[in-house]
């Protein structure tokens, strides 16, 4: 198994509920953890059969700059349900830090992890 990270991704959304929070872009830092099978893609230098963390980064992005969230914690089941779709992960972890969500805090965090138990697809 690989550890694939991807780390302080910092991006902008709508996220909160609070009349002030609404219509403000407020930066959110998304850190990944992924973990994937990719025996097959070294065994056989094939990109293939590997995991293109480029297309899931893509992915991320959109998903958090074109939706409004109210929750910390559906921004967060969204990013790893988004991870989740690639059939080469067995586990991931998703933490997205709000800066300055609480006065005296630098930052609210949630943290969500998912498992799957999938054969990898070998063409």
């Amino acid at each position: 198994m690989a550890i694939i990270r991807i780390k302080n991704l910092l991006l902008r959304t709508y996220i909160g509920f609070n009349k002030e929070e609404i219509n403000k872009l407020q930066d959110v830092v998304i850190n990944v953890m992924i973990e994937v099978d990719l025996n097959h893609a070294i065994m056989h230098d094939s990109v293939e059969h590997s995991y293109d963390y480029k297309i899931v980064t893509k992915n991320i992005i959109t998903l958090v700059q074109e939706h409004k969230f109210k929750m910390l914690e559906k921004l967060t089941q969204s990013i790893l349900d988004e991870v989740m779709k690639n059939e080469f992960v067995r586990f991931a972890r998703v933490e997205v830090d709000k800066p300055h969500a609480l006065r005296f805090a630098e930052s609210v965090s949630i943290e969500l992890e998912a498992k799957q138990d999938k054969p990898t697809k070998i063409d």
